[in-house]
């Protein structure tokens, strides 16, 4: 068994871009024999090494321009970004090749391709798909127009998304501006630039607790006017100018929208799809808003503040009514959640219910001492199933969000052998502090619910057996990729899962079961105001790419009003928002698209045990060993015996009768 892993610990800005050119050189060599032997067409001799050479340049994406996102020296980043224009641009124009087309397409019209069946069919399918989207029925000039705007495409979201990860604000605060926080998230900031005060930064640690437990208004009101402004001026008009590169190539496609080319490769398939879906959920989910606003801002006028509830406040006042109805205390409750046992917690659970084993490996080889590496193994036959490394703590120049990275893909290579994946969870938990380790919040979209959501993608990436790298992992419909993940956060809100593991991090003491039962019953607190903010960035994504030329602004405020709170003017929320230039765009809707159908799969564990390991191999079996080798509703018919519904997800939140 071959199974190699890359020594990260000494990647230079050379060793970058001598990966990256190694790589789409064996990716060249495998594409000129297949158009070599277009005369005798073959699926070994056509698609076979298509696909190894799309595995090769993924796992040299896995090595160079990775680094992008996680190294600590900027001039490895800035190698690692050139690295991932070039491979996005490579990937992108090899629909493009006229040679490539040739090849396959004679190969599709063989006796051979007509009896293809299962993954292999798909694949051939996906590759005919392909080139079409490339273009291949239109005249010549506009295929050439096509290719130079898709690559403008690639340079515009790659410069935005740099843009974010190297964006640095902050506000400084003194004494009073504290006031409301624990003594431990003061003991871990950096100080600010005048002598007593500390400095808060739009890093996910600093930010989200300043935002839920800051008392003075003012203050919350600036950081996040703040976050909602960051990058402005640079990535304002690359959005701009993306905006029309996606309508031009629309149009050369003859589809009236984005929108409408992109969902075509999704499962929602159409725009009005995803319209009837939120025909079907905003209208509850907009009336708990409604309700849950008005009662916050009662609660606000108590404190002497003048309404209107902003969206500085509403997270504020849903951590106090927590409090005040429920006695939940986020730092009471974190004091029981250390990550290293929370991690070890999942580790187990998982096990029991995948059939799995988890080993920590050292040294790790990584890009930076606080990177941990395992190995996963299948607990029955002991066969050797993945690598991931877990890149928990924020630091300078850093991804800003959470994320799972493929490093190296899974599939069949030429002599049959198969290649096991290797992965990455890079997120911005809390660190640890001088006197205590890493102690993680919880709540809705808190800590814990992050990690285990992102292990989710890992465990996708990592249990697949897919024979193809077009289908390996999490490579399926955009808008099923995160049903997978969002199943998993369901564990988290699992009294007898937390017992597991919740332990006092100085005491050893097990968290208290009452502590745990008030933490759930606080779980569907303005649940209507959260699912809303889901639903504003799935509606402005939607709505600014399926107009002509929309008004950012007035779309934005638009879109914002399903949240019931008042938009927050001078801010320019898109040029933050990642998701729309980092492949999420005209997909955001598939969060909550994905977590209808997690709620809807973790029914079958909620009626059968939702620690059962026979729901769990029938769940690994069904979603996440195929990958994307079959259709997301498909998998999900596998699964559960019939389609998602949305009907679950309003139950479990108690907004249908």
């Amino acid at each position: 068994m071959r199974r190699m892993l890359y020594d990260y610990a000494n990647v230079t800005p050379e060793s970058v871009t001598a990966a990256t050119e190694a790589g789409l050189a064996e990716a060249e060599r495998l594409i000129a024999a297949i158009v070599e032997s277009a005369d005798v067409p073959t699926f070994a001799g056509t698609l076979g090494p298509l696909e190894l050479a799309v595995a090769a340049v993924a796992d040299t994406y896995g090595i160079g321009a990775f680094m992008a996102y996680v190294h600590a020296d900027p001039a490895v980043r800035d190698a690692a970004q050139a690295a991932e224009e070039r491979i996005t641009k490579w990937r992108v124009g090899l629909g493009f090749r006229e040679d490539l087309y040739r090849a396959v397409s004679a190969f599709a019209a063989t006796d051979e391709a007509e009896r293809l069946t299962g993954e292999r069919q798909r694949l051939l399918e996906h590759w005919m798909r392909d080139f079409q989207r490339a273009g291949f029925a239109l005249s010549p000039a506009d295929r050439v127009e096509l290719e130079r705007l898709r690559g403008r495409l690639v340079e515009t979201e790659v410069a935005f998304n740099r843009n974010l990860i190297e964006s640095r604000d902050w506000i400084d605060v003194d004494e009073a501006g504290l006031a409301g926080l624990p003594e431990a998230f003061r003991q871990r900031l950096k100080p600010g630039d005048l002598p007593g005060t500390w400095r808060i930064t739009l890093d996910t640690p600093d930010y989200n607790p300043f935002m839920q437990q800051a008392r003075s208004r003012v203050l919350r009101e600036q950081l996040l006017r703040k976050k909602w402004t960051e990058a402005r001026d640079v990535n304002g008009p690359l959005l701009d100018e993306a905006l029309e590169l996606r309508r031009r190539v629309a149009a050369l496609h003859g589809q009236p929208t984005w929108a409408h080319y992109c969902m075509s490769v999704k499962m929602a398939g159409t725009p009005d799809r995803v319209d009837a879906f939120y025909e079907h959920l905003v209208p509850p989910l907009q009336a708990a808003a409604a309700r849950e606003a008005s009662v916050l801002a009662e609660r606000m006028t108590q404190d002497g503040e003048t309404p209107p509830l902003q969206v500085w406040d509403w997270a504020f006042y849903d951590d106090v009514i927590a409090r005040e109805r429920h006695s939940v205390n986020l730092e009471e409750i974190s004091e029981h959640l250390p990550l290293d046992a929370v991690v070890q917690g999942m580790f187990e659970l998982t096990g029991e219910v995948f059939g799995l084993t988890y080993r920590e490996i050292e040294p790790t080889g990584a890009w930076h001492p606080s990177v941990k590496l395992y190995e996963i193994r299948d607990r029955a036959s002991g066969e050797h199933l993945a690598h991931f490394y877990t890149d928990f703590y924020p630091r300078e120049g850093k991804f800003f969000h959470a994320a799972a990275f493929p490093l190296q893909t899974a599939h069949r290579r030429a002599d049959e052998t198969y290649q096991r994946p290797v992965s990455a969870i890079v997120a911005n938990l809390t660190p640890p502090g001088s006197e205590r380790p890493s102690l993680l919040r919880h709540g809705p979209s808190g800590e814990v619910e992050t990690l285990f959501h992102e292990f989710g993608h890992i465990l996708h990436q990592s249990l697949t057996q897919a024979e193809f790298p077009r289908f390996a992992g999490s490579e399926t419909e955009q808008d099923f990729v995160e049903a997978p993940s969002q199943i998993m956060e369901h564990w988290v809100w699992e009294p007898s899962v937390l017992a597991r593991f919740a332990r006092h991090w100085k005491t050893g003491a097990p968290v208290p079961p009452e502590l745990v039962e008030r933490l759930v019953a606080a779980r569907n607190l303005n649940v209507g105001l959260r699912a809303t903010r889901q639903v504003f960035f799935g509606k402005v994504d939607l709505a600014i790419h399926a107009a002509d030329a929309p008004d950012l602004e007035a779309t934005t405020r638009e879109a914002f009003s399903v949240t019931q709170l008042p938009y927050p003017d001078g801010t320019s929320f898109l040029a933050s928002f990642g998701h729309l230039m980092g492949g999420y765009d005209c997909g955001y809707y598939g969060y909550l698209w994905a977590e209808v159908i997690g709620d809807d799969m973790w029914s079958r564990f909620a009626q059968e045990g939702i620690t059962s390991p026979a729901v769990g191999a029938d769940y690994r079996r069904a979603i996440l060993e195929p990958g994307g080798s079959k259709p997301g509703d498909e998998l999900v018919r596998d699964f559960l015996g019939r389609d998602a519904s949305p009907d679950g997800y309003l139950r479990m939140r108690g907004l249908t009768g």
